[in-house]
């Protein structure tokens, strides 16, 4: 097993130098100058698009490495050049151990063949003999929870059904790196929740894990690292905190680079959150129901006139439940001048039980500036209700005869 305490210990994993992936583009994207380009390949009627720049990094043993960027990046072609689905243009791509990719829906999947034979043709790629995938077929049938639609052509599948089956097996090869874009987005909640739970096992055994996922929750609960691209540059490769601010500066047109001094960055800045009952005083967890105020800790570096702070409560899949902020409620703060604390009280929340993250960010008005804290507390919901998942409610049951 990798240790996990010690990162300069590790083993280079994965190493890119200098790699960049150019596609040809046809310049005639309509019928008519198709019809009157045909058969003319000269430069003059294609164009090439680079979709990753020049990137060379390398990944060590056992880290966990959040891909960020805007639609269009380039994390979804440097995470096929890292699994060696797409060769690259100019550079070199170095790879070790076994790798599991779950790339995009339904790839690898022969969509003519029943899930069984697609089972055996996957676990058969990525390295397994057929006396391995005999012994853990039961596994992954049970994994996937797709029952007797394992006998059923992929071509019947719902995406839900796909990427239960395509995680099942990619999970069940012993990957000693997997690759996961965006895949996990489809599922219903319960599925998504074991997916993570089984990411979190691998971080626990040492394995190489590299995500691209649009929820700065998820990436930010599972990654060591942030690799931030941007028009397909390497922009930014550091922590993962920081990576996730350089992405809402690239969402928010600000220029990229490396990260400026803090109080450039944040003249505003949340320092804490807590969570309070009636009583004032601080609690974890609390019935369903219940009152209880989110307090946001928040100071500046030189006074701000206007400002606005916003919150929201998350499921550990990153699923937003509630949200809103002061703009929305028709407050305005008084002008701020160093710490303060803002109390927002929350009253006849019906919460599902389980546990919910909490997230504030504070921005100023009339000096452009915002600063998140992301999962600044956590509040843990009980209820006897006999419903599952985020709404709590009570159900009463009725019958009659139909007549």
């Amino acid at each position: 097993m990798i240790d996990n305490t010690d990162l300069s210990s590790r083993p280079d994993i994965i190493r890119l130098n200098g790699v960049s992936k150019q596609f040809r583009v046809r310049k005639d994207n309509n019928l008519k100058d198709r019809i009157v380009h045909f058969g003319r390949h000269g430069k003059a009627f294609r164009e090439e698009f680079t979709a990753v720049d020049e990137i060379t990094l390398d990944i060590k043993a056992g880290t966990t490495v959040g891909l960020l960027g805007q639609n269009g990046s380039g994390k979804s072609t440097l995470l096929k050049l890292i699994g060696g689905i797409v060769a690259p243009t100019t550079g070199t791509v170095q790879a070790r151990g076994r790798m599991a990719a779950l790339l995009e829906l339904g790839a690898g999947f022969h969509p003519d063949l029943s899930g069984r034979e697609n089972v055996y043709l996957n676990a058969a790629i990525l390295g397994l003999s057929r006396a391995q995938i005999d012994e853990r077929f039961d596994d992954i049938l049970e994994f996937s929870g797709i029952g007797n639609f394992i006998e059923t052509a992929v071509k019947f599948y719902s995406s839900g059904m796909y990427v239960r089956l395509a995680f099942a097996v990619a999970v069940h090869t012993d990957p000693d790196v997997l690759l996961v874009d965006e895949v996990l987005a489809v599922g219903d909640e319960a599925f998504q929740r074991k997916c993570m739970d089984r990411i979190h096992q691998f971080r626990e055994e040492g394995r190489t894990i590299i995500l691209v996922s649009h929820s700065a929750q998820q990436v930010q609960e599972l990654c060591d690292r942030g690799i931030l691209l941007h028009r397909g540059k390497l922009v930014f490769d550091g922590d993962i905190n920081r990576a996730v601010d350089g992405l809402r500066d690239v969402l928010a047109d600000r220029e990229v680079g490396e990260a400026p001094p803090e109080e450039t960055i944040h003249p505003i800045q949340v320092k804490g959150i807590e969570l309070i009952d009636d009583e004032g005083g601080t609690i974890k967890e609390l019935p369903t129901g219940d009152p209880f105020t989110i307090r946001v800790h928040v100071d500046t570096l030189r006074p701000i006139e206007r400002w606005e702070i916003g919150f929201s409560m998350d499921t550990p899949l990153g699923q937003m439940v509630m949200a809103s902020n002061t703009e929305v409620l028709g407050v305005t703060l008084d002008p701020i001048a160093g710490k303060t604390v803002v109390d927002l009280r929350i009253a006849d929340a019906g919460f599902g039980p389980g546990d919910y993250f909490v997230n504030a960010n504070a921005a100023g008005v009339s000096e452009p500036s915002s600063h998140g804290l992301m999962r600044g507390a956590t509040l843990r919901v009980r209820t006897d209700d006999t419903t599952m998942g985020t709404v709590s409610a009570r159900i009463t049951v009725g019958s009659s005869v139909e007549r």
